[in-house]
């Protein structure tokens, strides 16, 4: 399998009137098409930052970042970011949400609205489809917002710590969910995440970043015995507490 995104000593720093601060330091990972890369690392060591950087949002002040499309293209492979936050309008009803990426990009065809009806269902919503935000639990909103996200059918989707304002058990049902319906559909994913358990469960391998300014301190490959796909039979895994320990090692000599 191919690798559809290279970082190559990326390295980045914020300027204001008090002087320069390093968030990141040469870094340097690969992804392959259909992976689930997990990044961990201590709180502001300049995680999101990276994810910016991958988007186009920010621009690295040195190394390089190499796309390669699936598709064979010389195009860069289509991204989505979803956030922390779910950022649904009230004002508009959980279908109008969903649909507002394909509107602002002039993409409301036939096709892509089936391909929404569909992701209604499969994810479960397409009875609350006329509801407002407000009327919809955490878990909901989430799936809402993964679906507006793809809607725009991304190759690579960057997700920002998207389960954490969810209360704990909501957490562990929807992280494991989204990422089933993730990985099923072949996409690519890069996942922030402060849960260590969360990582190991997601994820095909892990990314460990230091204090800042961040460098890449290791990288864990996650397999895991599994006797199925379920979220406990990951926790329950021989491999896991290994890996969990490995993990936390890492973090407080970060």
């Amino acid at each position: 399998m191919q690798n559809i995104l290279e970082l190559k000593n990326v390295s980045y720093s914020y300027h204001s009137l008090h002087g320069e601060t390093k968030a990141l330091k040469n870094i340097s990972f690969d992804v392959k098409e259909g992976e689930f890369i997990a990044i961990v690392g201590p709180s502001g060591c300049g995680k999101s930052t990276l994810l910016s950087i991958i988007s186009g949002q920010l621009r690295q002040e040195q190394g390089d970042i190499i796309m390669r499309n699936p598709d064979g293209s010389d195009s860069a492979p289509r991204i989505g970011y979803m956030l922390q936050k779910d950022h649904l309008f009230e004002w508009r009803s959980v279908y109008r949400n969903v649909i507002l990426g394909l509107e602002l990009h002039h993409m409301l065809t036939s096709d892509k609205l089936s391909y929404v009806e569909r992701l209604l269902t499969e994810y479960g919503l397409s009875q609350f489809r006329d509801k407002r935000p407000s009327e919809l639990s955490g878990g909901m909103k989430q799936r809402a917002a993964l679906i507006r996200t793809l809607a725009l059918e991304p190759q690579i989707l960057l997700l920002d710590e998207p389960f954490s304002a969810l209360d704990y058990q909501t957490r562990l049902m929807v992280s494991a969910d989204i990422c089933h319906l993730i990985r099923t559909a072949g996409k690519t994913m890069i996942i922030i995440t402060h849960d260590l358990a969360e990582a190991i469960c997601l994820a095909d391998r892990i990314i460990i970043l230091s204090g800042r300014p961040a460098v890449v301190k290791n990288e864990l490959p996650v397999k895991l015995t599994l006797q199925d796909d379920s979220l406990l039979a990951a926790r329950n895994a021989p491999e896991f507490q290994n890996l969990f320990n490995q993990l936390w090692e890492e973090l407080t000599h970060a």
